[in-house]
C-alpha cells in the first residue's frame, strides 16, 4: 500500500458532520467527483457529469434527517473523506463516498468503508448495506467487489440531467450492489 507524505491510514479519526462541516464537506465532494481536481483521484465523474455534485443546503438537509448522517474521515483535525449513511427498510443505504482525490490509493477509502459499515451496524443494527453506482464506472464497481459487495442485478434508469448535475453521456444507469455486514 503506498505511503502517502504526512498521512497514516492507522491515525484516522471519525465523527458524524455537524452543520459547520457542510461547505468543507461539499467542496470535498465537489473535488472528488468533478471537475479538473477530482481527475487526480481515479472516482471521479468529470467525463460523465457537469455541476455540483452536492452543495451544503442539500448536506444540511442530509444532517438533520431522522435516519441519517454524514460520517467524516479526518486525518488530524482535515476532512479526508466523507459518506452519507441512511437508514431503510432492511439495511443502510451507502452514497456519496468522497475521499480527498489527492489522497486516494493510499487505503483511505478502503479503511474508510469498514467504518462506515461498522457505524451502520452499531447505530442502526444493520445487517446489509446496498449502494448505487453508474454502470459504466466498471473500476469503481470492481474496488466495491473487492469489499466484498455483491452485484444484485437490479438496474435503474438515470433520467438526462435531472441526477446531480447535467449528464454527459446519454442512457446513463444506476446499478445496485449490496453486502451482508453482520458482525
Amino acid at each position: 500500500m503506498p505511503k502517502i507524505p504526512g498521512i497514516d491510514i492507522f491515525e484516522l479519526s471519525f465523527r458524524t458532520a455537524v452543520h459547520s462541516d457542510v461547505h468543507k464537506v461539499a467542496d470535498l465532494v465537489n473535488s472528488a467527483y468533478r471537475g479538473e481536481l477530482s481527475k487526480l483521484g481515479w472516482t471521479n465523474e468529470a467525463d460523465i457529469f457537469d455541476g455540483e455534485r452536492t452543495n451544503a443546503k442539500e448536506l444540511a438537509k442530509l444532517i438533520d434527517a431522522d435516519d441519517s448522517l454524514i460520517l467524516l474521515c479526518l486525518h488530524e483535525s482535515e476532512i479526508v473523506g466523507s459518506v452519507h449513511l441512511e437508514k431503510v427498510e432492511g439495511g443502510a443505504y451507502l452514497g456519496m463516498l468522497a475521499v480527498n482525490p489527492s489522497l486516494q490509493r493510499a487505503g483511505i477509502g478502503k479503511r474508510f468503508m469498514e467504518k462506515a459499515e461498522r457505524v451502520a451496524c452499531e447505530v442502526w443494527n444493520c445487517r446489509k448495506v446496498s449502494m448505487t453506482v453508474v454502470t459504466i464506472r466498471h473500476e469503481l464497481i470492481q474496488f466495491y467487489e473487492r469489499l466484498g459487495y455483491r452485484r444484485t442485478g437490479k438496474i435503474d434508469a438515470i433520467p438526462p440531467n435531472s441526477w446531480k448535475g447535467t449528464s454527459k453521456v446519454a442512457s446513463l444507469q444506476l446499478e445496485w450492489l449490496e453486502k451482508d455486514i453482520r458482525l
